[in-house]
């Protein structure tokens, strides 16, 4: 029941940062770059905002590969060793691995030994992070007070849903409590950081300052792209059971952010 329970929660998750990427991080950099690229009359027919995500995209798969390749040629063998088993009954296929205990029954039991590793986990909190980074720019570039306040309350609504998504899968992960509390502080001062920044842009009118931020708010949404899509989706709707419930609850976080962004 607790793992039925843990599982229904990271598929709600899993429609929270899904929400927060199509509705949220992906519009907001492609809104932010196409206005800096005109400012800066800078026209092609290229797709370069694409190209800069998913630059961002690869440059984590990338890292999670090199991560991975280093770890294996120090002999860390122990995560993959159920899948090199010598015995006549258990087989693999894809990450599945069946137990002789289980074959004659029939049942398949499937282990995503890299899913929720302790890796991707820390770009999650590092693409969340950028993205609060720029979150905070926003508020700080804001010039009159009611817009601020209006800023924040959406935004302190808006992070409490992700910071408790965030939670579960530092704690699936298998992450340190010690580094769980390290995670959630560090994100917690991020908007803050990102005001601060912003207003110290509105002090210094950089000329380059915006498209810099657009830049890296690109980098940041290619990170998220990955991070949804190939580790946190797939790794709930690929387990087996409660497949109709878990894609409720999916909706269900989807639903509740999409509610959200509809009401500013």
């Amino acid at each position: 029941a607790h793992r039925i329970v843990l599982s229904l929660i990271s598929c709600f998750a899993g429609g929270v940062f899904l929400a927060a990427c199509l509705l949220d991080i992906i519009p907001d950099y492609l809104s932010d770059i196409s206005a800096q690229l005109d400012a800066q009359k800078l026209e092609t027919s290229f797709p370069l905002p694409e190209f800069i995500m998913a630059a961002g995209f690869f440059t984590v798969l990338i890292l999670e590969k090199m991560v991975l390749s280093f770890r294996q040629m120090r002999g860390a063998r122990d995560e993959r060793a159920p899948l090199l088993s010598e015995n006549g009954h258990g087989h693999s296929h894809s990450g599945a691995v069946t137990t002789p205990d289980l074959e004659s029954s029939g049942h398949h039991v499937h282990v995503d030994f890299q899913a929720h590793s302790p890796f991707r986990s820390f770009m999650l909190f590092l693409s969340l992070s950028l993205h609060s980074v720029f979150e905070g720019l926003a508020i700080g570039l804001q010039s009159t007070d009611s817009k601020v306040l209006e800023i924040c309350i959406a935004i302190l609504v808006h992070k409490s849903i992700i910071v408790f998504s965030l939670s579960v899968k530092l704690v699936q992960s298998a992450v340190r409590p010690f580094w769980i509390a390290a995670y959630i502080g560090v994100f917690a001062l991020m908007s803050p950081l990102g005001i601060a920044i912003g207003i110290s842009v509105m002090e210094a009118e950089l000329a380059a300052g915006a498209l810099i931020q657009a830049i890296l708010e690109g980098l940041a949404a290619g990170t998220f792209i990955y991070i949804t899509f190939m580790e946190i989706l797939p790794h709930e709707l690929n387990s087996a059971g409660n497949q109709v419930l878990k894609v409720f609850f999916i909706l269900l976080g989807f639903t509740i952010m999409a509610a959200l962004t509809f009401l500013g």
